[in-house]
């Protein structure tokens, strides 16, 4: 608690260094977690008590108002749970997958399979310490000072998250050292699951995607999933060295990366389906499309012409449902048939699947002009995401969901287990995608939201760390909601950096005052 007590307190320094422009009360933030609060038994002590639980995402966390209060109890509620994961222990803080314990954890109940989710929503928060520490104890809480043991259980784009934290920090001291360790890593993965076709293998269950349509928990079939993850994680690797000045190193992993994407896009696209599938063990395609098809995008790897693959999306035969994307094409004979309760991939909505793909819809956007998908259908799904966070009720975040009736599926009395499940993403998604910070890795701000023209009359979101500064962010069509102006705007440590009238790419250099 004394540790608590001091993070509380620098925070509170830190905003008290705000940017000018439009700031937001507390108020509101409060209200939410008191109500959230109040609908908690807290069977289940965390680091971070409920009691201290307003305080401490007031310190750490963006504000953020919109006119639709779905988003705004949902962005408080995901730093609600996020924080009860966060949890002390003697190699530093780890953040957790599941606050009850899990036969399948490893020390402190840690998995491997949502870290990438943690370290991408967690780069939000003011305490940096945090995710250095998590992201340490995976590369060096095992024996002999080596990587945790469990770490390999499941697959995961572990190099890519921490290239992407790199990123809103600004600060890439960490990867950097961590950089032999990171390369270590990614050669034990070549040991362990690349093929002599140059690609990567994985069990639908190593992936954190068991009981699929094209999976299997005993066949060594070539995935989108790990080798996405894995042509990410080179990149990734490759920026790293390249500005450890190691240019030998940094041309090895770009060359892996992107001969990894070559072989990807060769192997795993169908033509005749038009999308990512997996291919067997006995070299034919799985005749269903997933889900797991749009995680290129998540990590920019497609090329212009697999766009098509998104008109699957807005498919009533293919993903889209009316409580939220299926992880299967809804026209497949196989669709839903896996029975329920032991988390089926063949079908369900999954947060875990739902925020990889709003990711790669956001790098879709931004890319080059298509015409398959719009801006409408980003909004449409982060709002059917957001609506899906209720059970009996009460607010709640659980592991899968029926897509017709939006009935969380994990029955009791393992759904105890499930409360609060720490493996997705949401507030990055309204950060980097509705308000539309998009970071960069030099010292510039660029803002452009996926909110559609005419949708909100106004959103703010104040006290964002980024680059060592704290960013407000505001879209106030008439200039009545915050006083500050019409239109689109971005401040930064005391300075208004720039303003257009409309929704729109916003681009500008930042100060060179730091806050944090």
């Amino acid at each position: 608690m004394r540790r608590i007590a001091l993070l509380l307190l620098a925070a509170s320094f830190a905003a008290s260094l705000r940017a000018a422009g439009p700031q937001l009360s507390d108020g509101d933030a409060r209200e939410y977690i008191a109500r959230f609060n109040a609908a908690d038994n807290e069977d289940i002590a965390t680091t971070i008590p409920n009691s201290v639980a307003a305080d401490w995402i007031i310190a750490q966390a963006p504000l953020f108002d919109c006119p639709k209060a779905i988003f705004e109890e949902i962005y408080y509620y995901r730093w609600w749970t996020f924080r009860k994961h966060v949890k002390e222990t003697p190699l530093g803080r780890v953040i957790t997958e599941f606050i009850a314990p899990v036969s399948h954890a490893g020390p402190h109940n840690t998995i491997a399979c949502a870290v990438g989710h943690h370290l991408v929503e967690g780069r939000w928060l003011r305490d940096r310490a945090l995710l250095d520490e998590y992201a340490t104890f995976w590369l060096r809480s095992g024996p002999n000072g080596g990587p945790a043991p469990h770490f390999h259980k499941f697959s995961g784009w572990f190099a890519a998250a921490l290239y992407q934290r790199a990123l809103a920090t600004g600060d890439f001291s960490l990867p950097l050292e961590l950089l032999d360790e990171l390369v270590a890593d990614y050669r034990l993965w070549e040991a362990e699951r690349l093929t002599p076709a140059g690609l990567f293998w994985q069990y639908d269950v190593r992936d954190g995607m068991e009981e699929s349509i094209s999976g299997s928990r005993t066949e060594q079939n070539l995935r989108p999933t790990i080798n996405s993850y894995m042509a990410a994680n080179a990149a990734a690797i490759a920026e790293f060295a390249e500005r450890a000045s190691r240019p030998e190193l940094a041309a090895e992993f770009s060359a892996k990366s992107n001969d990894l994407r070559s072989r990807f896009h060769r192997t795993l696209w169908d033509e005749q389906a038009q999308f990512f599938k997996v291919r067997r063990a006995n070299g034919q395609f799985s005749d269903a499309r997933e889900a797991i098809g749009f995680i290129p995008w998540m990590f920019n790897l497609a090329e212009p012409r697999h766009a098509v693959a998104w008109r699957q999306l807005r498919d009533p035969a293919g993903f889209w449902a009316p409580r939220g994307l299926t992880t299967a094409e809804r026209r497949h004979p196989q669709f839903r048939t896996h029975g329920v309760g032991t988390c089926e991939w063949d079908g369900a909505v999954w947060p875990f699947a739902t925020s990889q793909t709003l990711t790669g819809l956001a790098n879709l956007l931004r890319g080059p002009e298509q015409e398959f998908v719009t801006r409408e259908e980003y909004f449409e799904t982060l709002k059917t995401y957001a609506n899906a966070h209720t059970r009996d009720g009460a607010t709640y975040l659980g592991e899968y969901h029926d897509e017709t009736t939006g009935e969380w599926l994990i029955p009791e009395p393992k759904a105890q287990r499930s409360r609060y499940y720490n493996h997705s993403t949401f507030n990055d998604l309204v950060i980097t995608g509705l308000v539309g910070l998009v970071p960069q890795s030099d010292d510039t701000v660029v803002i452009d939201p996926l909110l559609p023209a005419g949708t909100w009359d106004y959103f703010c979101l104040t006290d964002l760390p980024y680059h060592g500064r704290q960013l407000t962010i505001v879209w106030d069509r008439t200039g009545e909601r915050y006083r500050h102006g019409a239109g689109l705007a971005v401040w930064a440590n005391g300075s208004r950096l720039g303003q257009r009238s409309n929704l729109g790419r916003l681009e500008a250099p930042l100060p060179n005052t730091y806050t944090n």
